[in-house]
């Protein structure tokens, strides 16, 4: 099998620009002493991202805020998010969204 030069540096390329910047905030950041102040906000962070990615699936429609295009959804995030808050656990959580959502398609 015969590899093009193009392709493999291509794959180099790309490469090196998904590993910079995983290693290279890193390997500053391993460095210095964050401020307390900056830890406590980037504690925040993973919960904010998750709350933006929930809001954006399970409230807008086509761009559009919809409540009633979205409410199959929104009725299995809630037994979902009680299985989040009570155990904790990301598989539970996910399948139990899944489950919930089966369920709703199947009965509505």
């Amino acid at each position: 099998m015969e590899v093009r030069w193009t392709i493999l540096l291509l794959i180099i390329g790309c490469a090196i620009v998904t590993f910079i910047p995983r290693v290279l905030p890193l390997m500053l950041l391993s460095q210095m002493e964050l401020p307390k102040w900056v830890i406590r906000w980037l504690k925040n962070v993973p919960v904010a991202v998750m709350a933006a990615l929930l809001a954006q699936e399970l409230l807008l429609s086509e761009g559009q805020f919809s409540i009633s295009a979205n409410i199959l959804k929104l009725l299995a995030a809630i037994p979902a998010f009680a299985i989040a808050l009570l155990t904790k656990s990301l598989l539970g959580t996910v399948m139990a969204g899944v489950i919930f959502m089966m369920v709703f398609r199947f009965i509505f």
